[in-house]
């Protein structure tokens, strides 16, 4: 497995290369992105049978990282698309437009499943074909539809996995692996200032000296999971890696501090949580490998004001 710890950062310099830089680095192919030199992979041709399985891959990524109960099949559109019509209620009517966003995303995976084999058949499939228009109208209306659906953490919602599906089938693939680059480069950018912020806020104070350690690690650890694919060779490593770098930083155990009334006082157990919090946002965003921005900005709040009080104001995300 390379060593990325030195590659995905580049030193500050005058002249730094521009956005979309690829280079030979220690053998391998990495483009640069927000600061980063990433892994890159070679792009499959552009066909029918290489877009279905990207969305596929897409479409179970998405079902992975958003709420339970939304992976509807695509044989119930039609019973999907009813009762949210019929829902006056907001909140339930917020989750069964998630839930005919899914059966859409099926409906439009079932179509390129049967356009792939047609064209197998030696049956050529034209852009305008009528199968191919209604694949893209579902995409798009799910994309619609999915603008308020949570991530499984509760926090908020990833419009960009979404989105991902409509853009694979609508751009050629070159130009989707691209922006897929981009994201990546976000959430390591996002990656780096959550780990700043824990050092800065928790591994700083007594009872947590030496925190940084597992800190770096994990945000080290959890770079290289984003930029690596599930079908790449190392991806037995790196996700062991980051396991176990998570397991370290959750059985942290705080320094006894005595108590001599002249400095803040900071509840362990709160500080503690934070960790266990800042873990888990690392874990959601390098696993989406994509940003969570809202959850991003309430995390870093919460750990500086504990560091200014010796409390603060809890989110518990959820455990799936």
């Amino acid at each position: 497995m390379t060593n990325v710890l030195q590659l995905d950062r580049m030193p500050d310099q005058d002249d730094p290369p521009q956005e979309g830089t690829r280079r030979i680095i220690a053998g391998e192919e990495r483009v640069f992105y927000d600061g980063y030199w990433i892994k890159a992979y070679k792009v499959p041709a552009d066909t029918l049978e290489a877009k279905k399985r990207l969305i596929d891959a897409l479409t179970r990524r998405l079902f992975n990282h958003t709420e339970h109960g939304l992976n509807i099949p695509g044989t119930r559109l039609a019973e999907a698309r009813v009762t949210f019509e019929a829902e006056t209620d907001p909140a339930r009517r917020r989750v069964k437009g998630a839930m005919l966003a899914g059966a859409l995303f099926n409906r439009a995976a079932d179509i390129f499943r049967k356009l792939v084999e047609l064209q197998a058949c030696g049956i050529e499939i034209l852009s305008d074909n009528p199968l191919m228009r209604e694949c893209g109208r579902c995409l798009l209306e799910a994309m619609e539809l999915g603008r308020n659906v949570l991530h499984r953490s509760g926090e908020e919602g990833i419009d960009e996995l979404w989105g991902e599906p409509f853009r694979a089938f609508s751009i050629p693939l070159e130009d989707f692996y691209e922006s897929r680059y981009i994201k990546i480069g976000q959430t390591m950018r996002d990656i780096d200032l959550i780990a700043r912020c824990m050092i800065h806020n928790l591994a700083s104070l007594p009872a947590f000296v030496g925190a940084d350690s597992a800190i770096n690690d994990l945000a080290t650890a959890a770079k290289i999971k984003t930029e690596t694919l599930r079908t790449d060779p190392d991806i037995f490593d790196v996700w062991a890696i980051m396991v176990t770098a998570g397991e370290r930083l959750d059985n942290l155990a705080p320094h006894p501090v005595a108590d001599d009334g002249r400095n803040v006082r900071h509840d362990t157990a709160v500080g503690l949580q934070l960790f266990r919090q800042g873990r888990d946002l690392i874990f959601y965003i390098t696993r989406a490998r994509t940003p969570m921005p809202k959850s991003t900005r309430e995390f870093i709040s919460r750990c500086e004001i504990y560091r200014e009080t010796g409390h603060a104001p809890l989110t518990f995300f959820r455990q799936d």
